[in-house]
């Protein structure tokens, strides 16, 4: 047994120990007199690790234990979101993070289920898992998760993620039937493209229930006897709805602008003395000014205002919205000087809200596919035109002021 020195001091020596390792020799244990609550060598310890961690394996923040089941252990989720969870939700509907905002499918537990429990499928987009568990507090039941790619109920069943082939292949691989006694799936209304409840029950065994359209109303729906009233199966679309869409349509805006600023900055110095500086920032200003007006228009109060706007498609409600924001841009700048800085001023926001506004068709439950794409190929080809004359018009005033 090796024996300290009285003058050797107590505590950890973190060189004296490197070096030792690193000469392979063993380094005698030095008593540590440090407190308690002081960790030896650095700060306070902070809480110990979960007796549910695994080597190789990160326990998930809404995990909060197991649930021993017929197939092994379970994971139970809380049904409380956290300050993280908030952010996180902020930050996808913002769409940043947006594509990796998912989690593992498989089968989940809520509260202390058992065989009876009721069994809801929803996708592994973590915005549809997050806003499922939050409204299932004081419910026990399971969740199974499909793998989406990460897409939510609605876009998932049209992009044939949330499917048939899919649901049945998450009940096999968890064992679903060895959990439960019954045989009842409860699925959302708007996955009702993707999947055929036929098919489910004669692959799998189990039975397809349509839930409500609003997971607000799914513990109603439960404790109702899985019935739905008429309510519970109506979409809305509301403003509340609209707007909590807009920022991922202002953030995916992002590189383009660059883009348009770069061409607007070259096409304002354009003129007489070939190009200025000085015109390139005093018109470029204003011209960058109309865009913002443009992008608001577009991207914010066409989905805001979108069932008193006229006109039925998407396109025109922009349109109408723009030449507004293009009026409004006008009559506040000082700097227009004639006819032509005016036009191409409102063409170029006339044209920039009307592709936003119907770029906003993908968001909302009014329009088909076919529809879209029908739109698309009348108004693109009338927006290119207004953005090509908005840029003639603008290089043309500067040869004219």
């Amino acid at each position: 047994m090796t024996q300290i020195s009285k003058q050797q001091p107590s505590g950890c020596d973190p060189d004296r120990a490197s070096n030792a390792c690193d000469q392979g020799v063993a380094f005698p244990m030095i008593p540590n007199t440090a407190p308690a609550d002081e960790a030896c060598c650095g700060p306070s310890p902070g809480p110990a690790s979960s007796p549910f961690e695994k080597p190789g394996y990160t326990l998930c923040g809404f995990v909060d234990g197991f649930i021993d089941t017929a197939v092994g252990s379970v994971p139970r989720v809380k049904t409380d979101l956290n300050g993280s969870d908030r952010l996180v939700t902020l930050l996808a509907r913002s769409s940043i993070l947006r594509n990796s905002y998912k989690i593992a499918p498989g089968l989940y537990g809520v509260g202390a289920p058992d065989t009876d429990s009721p069994v809801l499928v929803t996708a592994n987009y973590k915005l549809s898992f997050n806003a499922l568990r939050k409204e299932l507090g004081g419910l026990s039941s399971w969740i199974i998760v499909l793998d989406t790619r990460g897409i939510n109920v609605w876009c998932a069943a049209g992009k044939g993620t949330f499917s048939t082939q899919e649901l049945v292949r998450q009940v096999k691989i968890t064992g679903l039937d060895k959990v439960v006694s019954h045989r009842r799936l409860i699925l959302p209304q708007l996955s009702a493209t993707g999947v055929s409840a036929r098919d489910v029950k004669k692959a799998c065994g189990f039975k397809v229930t349509w839930g409500p359209v609003r997971v607000e109303d799914i513990k109603d729906f439960i404790t109702s006897g899985m019935k739905a009233d008429t309510s519970m199966r109506r979409v809305t679309f509301t403003m509340a709805e609209r707007l909590v869409l807009v920022p991922v349509e202002v953030t995916m805006l992002r590189k383009p602008t660059l883009w348009v600023m770069l061409g607007i900055f070259l096409l304002s110095g354009i003129g007489t003395g070939i190009f200025s500086f000085s015109d390139s920032w005093s018109r470029g200003v204003m011209a960058f000014v109309a865009y913002g007006a443009a992008v608001l228009a577009g991207a914010v109060a066409s989905p805001a205002l979108l069932p008193w706007i006229p006109g039925k498609a998407f396109s025109i409600k922009g349109a109408i919205l723009g030449l507004i924001a293009g009026l409004a841009v006008i009559g506040i700048s000082s700097d227009i000087s004639g006819s032509a800085d005016a036009l191409g001023i409102v063409f170029f926001t006339m044209a920039v809200s009307s592709y936003l506004a119907m770029n906003f068709t993908g968001a909302t439950p009014y329009t088909s596919p076919s529809g879209v794409e029908k739109e698309m190929r009348k108004a693109i080809p009338l927006q290119a035109a207004a953005v090509l004359s908005a840029a003639v018009l603008w290089v043309v005033s500067g040869f004219i002021a």
